[in-house]
């Protein structure tokens, strides 16, 4: 297996997709890591907090107690498989979570959210934000539940699916987002 992409692949388009992927996500790396304001480490956004919290364990445990019945439901499996599929789905989906939820706030902060943030004259921590943090966690949750589930179990994954999994998800990062109400978020 070759390390990097070699000049025929990257002039023909005909690098794999995982070499893609690894590719634009090493540009987006360097892209974020050389922009002058994320050098300071006391920066925080919303998407960084609502990670943490979603690390909690209440927020966890209640979040696989609402997807484990949508598992069961959308893929008509029995309660025992469908608690493994949680497991499993979730697992893999807080890891790559812990990359993916801050780098899409952090992208989100530096788009879009720049000019939300200038239009309704508030900072970081305005209601739109949150919004699109909650939808933009759940759907990355979603995306990798379901790839994980194809991948592992051989489940089908469709738009109908990706639906479910994404209202499924949505419940999910409501209660961790919630747990910021009872409970505020202090550094």
């Amino acid at each position: 297996m070759k390390a990097s992409l070699t000049e025929g692949e990257c002039a023909t388009g005909r690098a794999s997709a995982p070499r893609r992927i690894a590719a634009i996500a090493c540009l987006l790396a360097v892209a974020l890591l050389a922009y002058p304001s994320l050098a300071f480490a006391d920066i925080i956004w919303p998407a960084l907090v609502l990670e943490i919290r979603m690390w909690s364990v209440w927020p966890i445990a209640i979040g696989l107690a609402i997807e484990f019945f949508f598992y069961w439901k959308i893929y008509e499996i029995t309660p025992g498989k469908a608690l493994i599929a949680d497991i499993v789905a979730n697992a893999i989906s807080a890891g790559l979570g812990i990359v993916l939820i801050p780098l899409a706030g952090i992208l989100w902060e530096f788009s879009v959210g720049r000019i939300v943030a200038s239009a309704i004259h508030w900072g970081t921590f305005n209601p739109v934000t949150w919004v699109a943090t909650v939808l933009l966690s759940a759907t990355i949750n979603a995306a990798v539940e379901g790839y994980s589930l194809k991948l592992i179990f051989k489940y089908p994954f469709n738009r109908r699916i990706f639906g479910w999994l994404s209202v499924a998800n949505f419940f999910s990062v409501a209660v961790a987002f919630a747990s910021l109400w009872v409970n505020p978020y202090q550094p």
